[in-house]
């Protein structure tokens, strides 16, 4: 039987490894200098794409990788591949047989090794003249400096946890370290839907919506480029249940793209992660050696906010009231997918494809700590019955619906004042 703790199939693994279980990891000896005539070889399609002086950008270039799963594999190997001078790989977790499906350098026998030294083992074999710095370690605000010192071209986060996710773009956004983050690829399967933006526009995505809130928190209003996906999360895929202990940790519905669910125990379509990764390494190769790139803004979003205003307005005009809402499109996605996360408030409280946002209370006014969101059906339920009709909304809809409705007026109320 095969110890799986062990490391097996790398130098890394090998005696000499031992005892390097954390910090940075020296290399085995004196590389022999590659052929340039190989390189430019090996990077003859990059050469005609970015041309000589893009080129001598990228290789000059150094880039720091943060989180070595299957996004941030996949992404170091690119930069690898496409020419970069150095690179650091920075991440604690190791391999496992679940890692397999989607880490894009990891085999069967480096189950128990370092993410890293996977990498770097990996590295070798591909591009010998690229220098890495295999770093066994989590990154925090204790280590922050030490780990991105050496005044990096670029960091890429790739990190699924949302605290150190934070902490290191509020740092390098702090000390104009450019920075490239990485959302949620977990239970996504609709590449069509992958998107970059700037962290201010980002939606749909209930990662994304975390870190732009903590944040702000932090100052950081805008300015990191992500990658994330358009795709409403799915109520329709099985996920794994989540023991008592973890419920002990902390508000574990934040991460989720489902509640009560944390980001590590989401399924993973293999081939996802490994398009978030190409999309990052990508952007950033184009960043270095200044190739225009300008994403192509998702349109749809306005017209989202747009449509939801309209039916606003509609139903205002219906009530008898001044069709005159002081609500503009933005401010209408904001409490969508803000403060009511795309879901409307009603059961099965599930992502609304037809979305009406109306008055909760009749005799309250059309403003955000009044408005709740349904899905059409529901909506003209409401409308017919508590806005038009005299029902009490708290009676109609019961107590489970007026708690949520309620939490979701004093969530406004709190975060309001972090809106941009």
């Amino acid at each position: 039987m095969v110890d799986w703790t062990r490391q097996t199939g790398s130098f890394f693994g090998s005696k000499k490894g031992k005892g390097k279980e954390k910090g940075s990891v020296k290399p085995k000896g004196k590389k022999k200098k590659t052929s340039e005539v190989i390189i430019r070889e090996a990077l003859a399609r990059n050469y005609v794409f970015f041309g000589d002086e893009g080129m001598a950008k990228i290789r000059d270039s150094f880039v720091i990788v943060v989180g070595l799963g299957g996004v941030g594999s996949s992404t170091a190997a690119m930069l690898v591949r496409s020419g970069v001078k150095k690179i650091r790989l920075i991440d604690f977790d190791q391999v496992s047989l679940s890692s397999l499906n989607r880490h894009a350098t990891a085999n069967l026998a480096q189950v128990g090794t370092p993410k890293v030294l996977s990498c770097a083992d990996y590295f070798e074999s591909v591009a010998p003249w690229v220098e890495v710095d295999a770093r066994v370690e989590l990154f925090g605000q204790e280590n922050a400096a030490e780990l991105l010192d050496g005044k990096p071209d670029y960091v890429i986060d790739c990190i699924d946890n949302i605290d150190t996710k934070v902490d290191l773009l509020a740092y390098c956004h702090q000390n104009k370290i450019p920075v490239f983050s990485s959302l949620g690829a977990g239970a996504k399967s609709d590449a069509s839907m992958i998107q970059i933006s700037d962290i201010s526009t980002t939606f749909e995505d209930p990662l994304a919506r975390s870190v732009r809130r903590r944040l702000k928190l932090k100052g950081v209003l805008s300015g990191v480029p992500v990658v994330y996906s358009t795709e409403k999360p799915r109520s329709d895929i099985g996920l794994l249940p989540l023991d008592e202990d973890e419920f002990q940790k902390g508000k574990v519905d934040e991460l989720s793209a489902l509640s009560n669910f944390r980001v590590r125990i989401l399924p993973v379509l293999g081939p996802l992660p490994a398009m978030f990764g190409n999309a990052a390494a990508a952007y950033v190769l184009q960043m270095i050696a200044g190739f225009p790139v300008e994403p192509l803004p998702v349109k749809n979003r306005l017209k989202a906010g747009t449509s939801i205003l309209r039916q606003l307005t509609a139903s205002e005009e219906r009530l008898g009231r001044s069709p005159k809402v002081n609500l503009t499109e933005e401010d209408a996605m904001y409490l969508f997918e803000e403060i009511f996360r795309a879901r409307a408030v009603a059961p099965p409280y599930k992502v609304a494809t037809k979305p009406v946002m109306l008055r909760w209370q009749k005799n309250g006014e059309a403003t955000w700590d009044n408005l709740v969101l349904f899905e059409r059906d529901e909506g003209l339920r409401h409308e017919e019955n508590c806005l038009k009709g005299d029902e009490d909304p708290e009676i109609y809809w019961g107590p489970e619906v007026t708690q949520l409705v309620n939490k979701r007026f004093e969530e406004e109320k709190r975060v309001r004042k972090y809106r941009l």
